[in-house]
This record gives structure tokens, C-alpha cells and sequence, in this order.
């Protein structure tokens, strides 16, 4: 872990990981279709392991022993395997029955917590962690999406307020956002690359538990958009109850 951060920050983090794989789960858990939802516990189980491996890589400093390689360990061992999952999930037939079996309603949800997030973001900025530019005093408005998450839930779907199309003009904005802050911070790691940040470099996150931030929660905010998108064009919407 980090010297010198406040433990609060920490455990704040570990908090919104859980919350995160907590909504995930809920996500798979609500589905109508027994396929669906019969694998929730299953995927639950995977994505804990997985969190417990990339914990044991944080803890012993796999990504931070060695800045001068590229591409950088966290996007070899965390990003690079979570980008190939969920291709795999898109492109395989069965993977492609299994997101249209997920409710748009829970998904859209999912994304609150990206509020908690920014917060710690800006926590490891004041605590000289990340550069100023992956807040939302900088180049990250990410929050936005986490803020307007559950009113686009709520009245937009719930209630019927929002057409198809403003709801997919959402997730295509929000997933925008997701790659904006995604981008800026890749190219503010110290590494052969780095572009942006050098009087203070995004470390953070080549450290327990921020390791998980690109490893586990950006793929699972990422993977949320994509299921929407599809669902929308394909007219495969699926919209449950989120209770």
C-alpha cells in the first residue's frame, strides 16, 4: 500500500470495490431468465477470485517494482485480461445470450457507483497520488455519469420517460467520459509513455487496492455501457425491477 496515505482513503476504496461487485452481482441476480441469473453466483465467485489475485499483485508491488517497461505491468496483468473477457463475452454466441438477458435497469444503476470513485480520486490528488488532472477539478467528468445515473434509471427507465434513443445517447456520453478519464490516466503513469502528470504522476494505481480501479471497476463500468448500447440497437432491452 501507499506510505503515508490516510487509512480512511483506503478503506474507502476497498468499500466502493465491494459495492461495486455487490451491484454487479445484482445486475446477473435480477434477470427473468433463468440462464441469466443461475450463473450469478458462479461469476461471483470468479470476480473474487480475481480481486483476491490482483490484491496479491498490489501487495507485493508487481506493478510498481518496475516503471520503465511498457507496456506498464498493471495494463499486462489487470486491464489487458479484463478487456479480453469481455471481448470473448461479445463475441461467443453464448456470451451474447447472456447480455441480452441482463436488465438495462440494473445496469444503468450500476454506474452510481462511479460518485464514490471521484471522490477518492480527488482524496489521492490532495494526498499527492494522482495528478490534478483525473479529478473533476481537472480533465475528469466522470461524475457526471455517476450523478445522472440513477435519475436516468429512475424516471428514464422506470418511468418510461426517456426514448431509446436518449437513452442511448446517454450511455454513448457516458462511455465517452469513461474513456476520457481511462486515456488521461494511461498517459499519467510513470512508464515509457507517459505524457501528462510529471510533477505528480498517477502511482496510485500500481498500488493495492487502486490497482483495481483500471483492473476490476472501469471494466465492469465499461462492460455495463457496452450491454446497454448492444441492447438498445439490437431492441433486445430488457427492463426488470430493481428491488
Amino acid at each position: 500500500m501507499i506510505i503515508g496515505l490516510p487509512l480512511f482513503v483506503v478503506v474507502l476504496f476497498v468499500l466502493t470495490i465491494l459495492f461495486t461487485l455487490f451491484l454487479f452481482y445484482r445486475v446477473i441476480k435480477r434477470s427473468l431468465q433463468f440462464n441469466v441469473s443461475s450463473k450469478a453466483n458462479l461469476l461471483l465467485i470468479v470476480l473474487s477470485l480475481w480481486i483476491i489475485v490482483q490484491a496479491i499483485l498490489g501487495l507485493n508491488f508487481v506493478f510498481s517494482s518496475d516503471t520503465t517497461v511498457f507496456p506498464p505491468k498493471i495494463a499486462i496483468m489487470g486491464v489487458f485480461p479484463a478487456i479480453l473477457s469481455i471481448m470473448l463475452v461479445f463475441l461467443t454466441r453464448g456470451g451474447r445470450k447472456f447480455i441480452d438477458g441482463l436488465p438495462i435497469l440494473n445496469l444503468t444503476y450500476l454506474h452510481v457507483g462511479r460518485i464514490p470513485v471521484e471522490i477518492i480520486l480527488y482524496l489521492l490528488f490532495i494526498n499527492g497520488t494522482v495528478p490534478e488532472l483525473m479529478t473533476f477539478e481537472g480533465r475528469n467528468f466522470d461524475i457526471l455519469a455517476g450523478i445522472s445515473a440513477p435519475l436516468v434509471a429512475y424516471f428514464g427507465i422506470s418511468k418510461k420517460k426517456m426514448a431509446k434513443g436518449s437513452l442511448l445517447a446517454w450511455n454513448v456520453i457516458c462511455l465517452c467520459l469513461l474513456i476520457n478519464i481511462v486515456a488521461n490516466a494511461f498517459l499519467s503513469v510513470p512508464s515509457p509513455i507517459q505524457k501528462f502528470g510529471f510533477d505528480q504522476p498517477n502511482i496510485a494505481v500500481l498500488y493495492f487496492p487502486f490497482s483495481l480501479l483500471p483492473a476490476f471497476i472501469v471494466p465492469v463500468m465499461f462492460f455495463s455501457h457496452l450491454v446497454s448500447i448492444r441492447q438498445l440497437l439490437m431492441n433486445k432491452v430488457r427492463v426488470f425491477d430493481a428491488n
